[in-house]
C-alpha cells in the first residue's frame, strides 16, 4: 500500500501525531483525503460542498507552522482534515439543511463547535448531506439528492448525519461532526459501521445550527463526533465540550478519562428491545457476543428490560413537542406554516419542493397536536419520561452503562424505513433523557452491513460508554472498511 492510501486508515490522533513529528505533511494529508472523496463521492454523494482550495491553503500554512513552532505547542489536531454536516455552520459554506427554500444560504460565521475544531487545528474540506430540516433518517433531500451506503450503495446511510457517517466509513474523512436529536450521530453511524458519540445534554454548545433547537430541545439534541476509531471520541469531546457566552443551556461538566475505568467495577444492562419493536437476529447475536466479550474483561453483566421503552415515540415526541415553540410545519415554509396536506397531494403529482419524509412529519404534527389537546397525552408522557429518567440514574449510579439496539435491523434499502416509520425510537428515547450514547460498530452481517450496538449511561459519564467503546473495538475490530470502496489494508 503506498504512504497516501495508508493514512486513510489512521484515526485522527494518529495523523496528528506523524504531522507533528513531520513524518507527514499536513497537505499530504489534505491531498490524499480529497482524493479519496473525489474517489467515491460520485457514487455516495456525501459530501454536497468542498473547499478544497481553502483547505490546501490551510495545510501549507499548517506546515509553516510547524517549522517554526515546537511539536508540544501545536494545538492536539494540527493539519487533520475533516468535514462537518451541512445544518452547521462553517463560514462560507452553504446552510440550507436540505430546504430548498435556502437553497441560496450560506454562512456567514463558524458555529460555536466548528470555531473550537478550527482552533484545534483541524481543516474542514467540506461540508454533507443531510434529511430535509434534518428530520428523518433518510439523507435525502431536493437540494442535494440522495446519499448512498459504502457497504451497499442501494442501502440508507441513516440521518440526519448521515452523509458525514458515510464519508467517514468510506475514507473520505478522519473525523466528522454531526449532530443528534432523534439518533442523528448513532444512527447513521450504525448503518456505516463507525464510532458516533451523543454527549450527554448540555455539555456541548449547541449554536449555530439550522434548525436551531428551543428551550429544553437544546439539552435534548447534541453535537458531537462521528470516527472511525474509538480513540478520536474523548480528545474531540473535550475540545468540543463547555459552555459559550449567553449560552443558558450548555452547561460546564468535568469530563472523566476512559483510560481509568475499571472494568471489573462497570454493571452492563443488557437490553434486548423496548418490548414493542422486534429486533432482527443478527443484531441481537452481535449484542449478546459484546455483553459475553464485556463479560470476559470483569464486567458484570446484567439481563434487564426497561418496561416504559415501550412508550418510547410518544415520550421523545412529546417531550420535544412541550420544549419547542416552532412548529415542524413552520420550519418546511422557512418560518412561516404549510399546510401539510396541501403538499401531501402536491407531491403525488410532483408539485412539492419538499421530500415524502418531511410533508408526513408535518401531517403526523397536526395529528399529534389534535389528540393531544383532546386528551393531556403530552403532559403525561413528560410526566413518564422524567420518571424514567429518574429511575435509570438511580439504577445505572456512576459504573452502570446499558446495551441496547440501534435500530431494529442493518441499514434498510432506501425507502424500505418509511415502513414502519417509527422504528428510530431505538436512538431517539436516550435524547430525552439527555444521557450520553456511544454507537459502537461490532462487525459485518452475511450481507456485508455493519452491526452495532449503543452503549449508554447516566448523564455526565461520557468516558465510561467511551471507555466500554474501546473494549468493544479490541474483542471486535471496529470499523471495516469497505471493500468497494478502499485499498486493501
Amino acid at each position: 500500500m503506498s504512504k497516501i492510501n495508508s493514512l486513510l486508515f489512521l484515526s485522527a490522533t494518529e495523523l496528528a501525531a506523524l504531522i507533528r513529528k513531520r513524518k507527514v505533511t499536513s497537505r499530504e494529508a489534505v491531498e490524499a483525503y480529497i482524493a479519496q472523496i473525489e474517489k467515491v463521492n460520485p457514487i455516495l454523494n456525501a459530501v454536497v460542498k468542498d473547499r478544497f482550495q481553502q483547505a490546501r491553503t490551510a495545510a501549507d500554512s499548517a506546515d509553516q507552522k510547524i517549522k517554526r513552532t515546537a511539536p508540544e505547542k501545536l494545538p492536539l489536531f494540527h493539519g487533520v482534515p475533516c468535514t462537518t454536516k451541512e445544518s452547521i455552520q462553517l463560514t462560507g459554506m452553504p446552510h440550507t439543511a436540505g430546504l430548498l427554500a435556502r437553497k441560496k444560504r450560506k454562512a456567514r460565521k463558524d458555529a460555536p463547535t466548528v470555531e473550537r475544531l478550527r482552533a484545534a487545528g483541524a481543516i474542514p474540506l467540506g461540508v454533507t448531506n443531510t434529511s430535509e430540516l434534518c428530520m428523518w433518517m433518510e439523507s435525502y433531500n431536493h437540494v442535494y439528492g440522495r446519499t448512498n451506503n459504502p457497504y451497499n450503495p442501494k442501502c440508507t446511510v441513516g440521518g440526519s448525519s448521515g452523509g458525514e457517517a458515510a464519508i467517514v466509513a468510506a475514507g473520505g474523512s478522519p473525523f466528522g461532526l454531526g449532530s443528534d436529536i432523534g439518533g442523528s450521530i448513532r444512527m447513521p453511524a450504525f448503518f456505516n459501521g463507525v464510532f458516533g458519540h451523543k454527549p450527554t445534554g448540555g455539555l456541548v454548545p449547541e449554536g449555530g445550527q439550522f434548525p436551531p433547537p428551543e428551550n429544553e430541545a437544546n439539552l435534548y439534541q447534541a453535537t458531537g463526533p462521528l470516527t472511525r476509531k474509538a480513540e478520536d471520541l474523548m480528545p474531540l469531546l473535550k475540545i468540543l465540550a463547555g459552555p459559550v457566552p449567553n449560552d443558558k443551556w450548555c452547561r460546564k461538566m468535568k469530563l472523566g478519562n476512559p483510560a481509568q475505568v475499571n472494568m471489573n467495577n462497570v454493571t452492563v444492562y443488557d437490553v434486548a428491545d423496548n418490548g414493542r419493536l422486534n429486533v432482527s437476529t443478527d443484531l441481537k447475536r452481535a449484542q449478546r457476543r459484546a455483553a459475553r466479550a464485556l463479560s470476559r474483561r470483569g464486567a458484570k453483566v446484567k439481563k434487564f428490560a426497561i418496561e416504559d421503552f415501550k412508550y418510547s415515540f410518544d415520550i421523545w415526541a412529546s417531550m420535544l413537542s412541550a420544549a419547542s415553540q416552532t412548529s415542524f410545519r413552520a420550519m418546511m415554509g422557512d418560518g412561516t406554516p404549510v399546510n401539510p396536506f396541501r403538499h401531501l397531494l402536491q407531491w403525488f403529482v410532483r408539485l412539492s419542493p419538499h421530500t415524502l419524509p418531511a410533508i408526513i412529519l408535518g401531517v403526523l404534527e397536526v395529528t399529534y397536536e389534535a389528540m393531544s389537546g383532546l386528551t393531556g397525552r403530552v403532559d403525561r408522557f413528560v410526566a413518564l419520561g422524567q420518571k424514567i429518567k429518574r429511575e435509570l440514574i438511580e439504577e445505572l449510579g456512576p459504573n452502570g452503562v446499558i446495551l441496547y439496539p440501534p435500530y431494529v435491523t442493518p441499514a434498510p434499502r432506501h425507502y424500505r424505513a418509511m415502513l414502519p416509520p417509527f422504528n428510530w425510537v431505538y436512538t431517539a428515547i436516550f435524547n430525552v433523557l439527555e444521557f450520553p450514547v456511544t454507537q459502537v460498530p461490532l462487525g459485518l452481517n452475511r450481507e456485508g452491513l455493519p452491526l452495532g450496538v449503543q452503549v449508554a449511561a447516566a448523564p455526565g459519564n461520557d468516558h465510561l460508554t467511551i471507555a466500554v467503546a474501546q473494549e468493544l473495538e479490541r474483542a471486535f475490530g471496529g470499523w471495516v472498511p469497505p471493500e468497494a470502496l478502499l485499498p486493501s489494508s
